[in-house]
């Protein structure tokens, strides 16, 4: 760690360096689906020539501050006339500092959920206690802190899958997730600093997240948070974004008995271009390479060869003929079809053969995830009802490597797609807001292979993809053909706009059948808070 936090030193003597210039944004502004929705109109207009596909957005951008900041004061009284406490309930920030130097801000987040899950007739709850904390020091350096407390009774397929693999999905591993009611906590933070017009520094213990569909097939926010240091370089039509990340594999095997050392550990080298080549046209290149923090053989730690921006990391990889990591190339494209509708694409390349590319006999090696979706905003000229569609597939195998930790992956969650590999996922979803409410809905159908006991059909992309079972002959679904059926409805009444403190009502119906039919039927309410994607639609 030692090394990158010495990079990061240089990066910034030399940021400050830097001709001072027309500041650029630099307050992330948190990932959630469900609320960057409500700002499709800024961001998919072809006049914004907005980086749609590069999140988190910054809330202090001029393409998008001026709905923002819309969207926080809702229903708030501007003229404070209600009370202190009607206020810190429906219009502020418990705690609020603003000063000509610095302003910050704490609130406290709940998340209570009660529900019932009809097929098991059990009931389920989440019992969430947390707090953030946020600022601005001048104009170029702001931060942001939340943490929370929690426990759970799960639905039977989330209770199955926290079984398994150790971790509460899109949130945290934990040692106290063995019995029926599961306990955890959950952590973010970043620091962000933006020293002139061009770049933009954060350090954090977070989540990025890549694409402009709802899914990502190059980098998405599935999985649990991780330290990480970014560099986002914006020249024009053009934004440069490095991630140097660090990870942990909950169940990889250990090299030593000693916990003292913990979970094993691996890097992360990303890099990204986006290009706006027209007002409708984005088109931007992805590679990241992963390796491990250490083999049996010894302790390796960062590696300097993956620092190099805007340079082909593949040559680099390759110059050690046994090297152990693994590296991934993708592409993202974005063409606003309409006014108000855009169509956009990811492909990443996991690994292929020349020679078996165009051979249609379903090499094993031949490795590739694809997604075509589209989204747009007023459908039906409904203002605020918000739509997408969107296709996503995976051939067996891909994301994942010969040894579990250089898979795509962290805490035994993707990287990618939540499904994994050997899928072929259909999503559609609906949005609409009208003044204090919001409505969603979603459907999914996916089709995927799973892998029996001692068998692997390429889906577990934690498995040795040397265990392959053939050669040739692969295809999506392999294994056992599984279908699986999911749809979900949320309505909330918004309480509080800063923080997102509302009340919800939810009902998931999932079925998942491969001769044997596993069904769910789940119905919640609760007082919820925070802007952040927990992802149950799996």
């Amino acid at each position: 760690m030692n090394k990158i936090f010495t990079l990061l030193t240089l990066i910034l003597l030399f940021s400050l360096g830097a001709k001072s210039q027309e500041q650029t944004p630099n307050q992330n502004l948190p990932y959630s689906y469900s609320f960057y929705q409500k700002l499709n109109k800024q961001v998919y207009d072809k006049d914004s020539r907005m980086h749609s596909s590069i999140k988190n957005y910054f809330l202090d951008d001029t393409l998008i501050n001026a709905r923002y900041t819309e969207l926080m004061n809702f229903g708030v009284d501007s003229l404070r006339n209600r009370s202190w406490v009607r206020r810190k309930i429906t219009d502020e920030h418990l705690i609020n500092f603003t000063s000509p130097d610095f302003t910050i801000y704490a609130d406290f987040l709940p998340d209570m959920q009660i529900g019932r899950e009809f097929n098991d007739n059990q009931q389920t709850w989440r019992n969430t206690r947390g707090f953030q904390i946020g600022g601005t020091v001048g104009k170029k350096f702001s931060f942001y802190t939340n943490a929370y407390e929690n426990q759970a009774v799960f639905a039977n397929y989330l209770t199955k899958f926290i079984n398994e693999n150790q971790v509460v999905p899109s949130e945290m591993s934990s040692t106290k997730l063995d019995g029926t009611t599961k306990d955890w906590q959950y952590a973010t933070a970043n620091i962000s600093y933006t020293p002139n017009k061009f770049l933009n520094l954060t350090l954090g213990y977070d989540k990025n997240f890549i694409g402009d569909g709802y899914r990502s097939m190059l980098l998405s926010d599935v999985a649990a948070n991780y330290s990480f240091v970014r560099m986002r370089a914006t020249l024009g039509n053009v934004v440069y974004q490095s991630i140097f990340s660090y990870m942990l594999d909950n169940g990889a095997p250990r090299l030593t008995d000693d916990r003292r050392l913990g979970a094993r550990a691996k890097w992360n080298a990303m890099h990204y271009l986006d290009w706006n080549i027209t007002k409708r046209l984005s088109l931007g290149f992805f590679q990241a390479v992963t390796w491990a923090d250490a083999e049996p053989e010894g302790k390796r730690g960062f590696d300097f060869n993956y620092v190099h921006p805007f340079v082909f990391l593949r040559p680099v990889e390759g110059a050690n003929g046994l090297s152990p990591d693994k590296m991934r190339l993708g592409f993202n494209a974005k063409y606003e079809l309409l006014e108000k509708t855009t169509l956009y694409s990811q492909f990443m390349f996991d690994e292929f053969t020349v020679k078996e590319v165009f051979g249609g006999k379903g090499y094993w090696a031949n490795k590739y995830a694809f997604q075509l979706g589209v989204r747009g905003s007023d459908l039906f000229k409904v203002n605020n009802l918000n739509y997408l569609l969107e296709y996503n597939m995976a051939t067996p195998y891909t994301y994942a490597h010969y040894a579990r930790i250089t898979s795509y992956s962290n805490q035994s969650q993707p990287l990618a797609d939540p499904l994994g590999a050997n899928f072929r996922e259909f999503i559609g979803l609906l949005n609409y807001s009208y003044k204090r409410f919001d409505f969603q809905g979603q459907l999914m159908y996916a089709i995927y292979g799973l892998d029996p006991e001692g068998l692997n059909y390429g889906k577990n992309i934690l498995l040795n993809y040397n265990t392959h079972v053939q050669d040739y002959g692969n295809k999506i679904g392999q294994g056992l053909k599984t279908n699986l059926y999911y749809g979900e409805v949320k309505a909330s009444y918004l309480l509080n706009p800063k923080y997102n403190l509302r009340i919800e009502l939810g009902g998931v119906y999932r079925r998942e059948n491969n001769g044997i039919p596993s069904n769910t039927g789940l119905v919640t309410i609760g007082l919820r808070s925070a802007f952040r994607n927990l992802y149950q639609d799996f």
